[in-house]
């Protein structure tokens, strides 16, 4: 590795050597470096920068010792030494001077003229991207935005940051403590290896390619949760032992749900479920009955939905104990209520046969959480069914 040695800013009112006459051999000046670069290195905070890379041409003479590197804060003061390094790229730590030059000098110590100045020009910063949004899954949280950042300067365009933190449901705040969850080229990304039923707060940045981090987009906060597709329960007349689900049990008596724990299909027989399967006589048609006595149920909008993750934050109010036709294609969002915790699960009905049904589900495990998956504004008006006509 090339050894980089740095050296503190000299007074401002001190010339850069480029200006001296004089060669200490009588000799000639080296080469000039040449088409100098810069790349800024993004801290999360755009006014912040962790620092600057600058880099040029490699200086072809043989006699070559080694680069410095000069720079000013202001147009009005003077350049003073940054530092020297052997090789033709430097790291300057900190928040970048406004102007840097670099110079070529030979083992005699005779130094070249100075390249041409580098302007650091915050102007050259991209948009913010313009929205965030995000679909809650197991484990994990997909975020998409904007891509109002690539559009607006498409060759300038480098990738966009993604940063988290916790984020605080009772309050409705972010932490204070970010951290990088990485980069992509692509206006999404996913978040993955996370606890479920642990909220988080999202930012999203996008970084031109000399470095320069826009303002974050809107903040989005969102918490993983467990799922299953494809789960089958037959209805009660036709195989009571598989005609019931429960979201989760607490086997612990503690209020934590764990794995083992979730999306079980169990006896219809059972009063700790959440719901079963009825059938109805004269048409054969499935209804989902809400069983545990705190389990309400409503239907998820008046259309079907395209995936489980279409399903979004379970509404506030619109919840009944009187049960609901399970049609392919449409969500349902469950309430469910023990002492004095509240949680939230979700189902998207894929098949409806004579004799069983076929689900998604979903289910929050953070208490209060209304969190199921991505888009607000998609709930509308209650569809209650029919009073339940036990068919057990």
């Amino acid at each position: 590795m090339r050894r980089v040695v740095r050296y503190p800013l000299l007074l401002l009112a001190l010339a850069a050597p480029a200006c001296q006459d004089v060669l200490v051999d009588g000799g000639t000046r080296p080469s000039t470096p040449a088409n100098v670069g810069y790349e800024l290195e993004p801290s999360g905070d755009p006014a912040q920068p962790l620092g600057i890379l600058l880099f040029w041409d490699d200086v072809p003479d043989g006699d070559l010792a080694a680069y410095r590197v000069y720079s000013r804060g202001s147009t009005s003061g003077s350049f003073g030494l940054r530092g020297e390094t052997s090789s033709n790229t430097f790291h300057d730590n900190g928040v970048p001077h406004l102007q840097y030059f670099v110079t070529a000098i030979d083992d005699a110590g005779n130094e070249s003229g100075g390249s041409a100045a580098i302007t650091v020009d915050e102007r050259l910063q991209l948009d913010a991207p313009a929205s965030l949004f995000s679909i809650s899954l197991n484990g994990a949280i997909h975020l998409q935005w904007d891509d109002n950042a690539f559009a607006g300067a498409p060759t300038r365009f480098k990738w966009y940051r993604v940063y988290s933190a916790v984020y605080d449901l009772d309050t409705g705040d972010c932490g204070t403590t970010w951290i990088l969850e990485g980069t992509t080229v692509a206006p999404e990304f996913l978040a993955s290896a996370l606890a479920n039923g642990a909220p988080r707060c999202y930012g999203v940045s996008a970084v031109s390619r000399e470095g320069y981090e826009s303002l974050w987009s809107p903040l989005r906060q969102d918490t993983p949760r467990p799922d299953a597709r494809n789960t089958l329960a037959f209805a009660y007349d036709e195989n009571p032992s598989q005609s019931g689900f429960r979201f989760w049990q607490d086997l612990n008596g503690d209020g934590r749900a764990q794995a083992t724990e979730l999306g079980r299909v169990l006896d219809g027989n059972r009063t700790d479920i959440d719901f079963w399967v009825y059938r109805d006589p004269t048409d054969s048609t499935l209804w989902i009955v809400p069983e545990f006595s705190g389990t309400r149920i409503r239907l998820y909008g008046t259309t079907p939905v395209a995936d489980l993750t279409d399903i979004d934050f379970a509404p506030a109010t619109g919840y009944t104990r009187d049960m609901i036709q399970a049609v392919p294609g449409y969500g349902y969002v469950f309430e469910i209520v023990e002492d004095t915790t509240r949680r939230y699960g979700a189902l998207r009905v894929t098949h409806v046969g004579r004799d069983y049904l076929i689900f998604d589900w979903s289910f929050q495990t953070d208490i209060g959480n209304p969190e199921l998956v991505v888009r607000a504004g998609l709930t509308t008006s209650l569809a209650t069914g029919r009073p339940i006509s036990d068919g057990r």
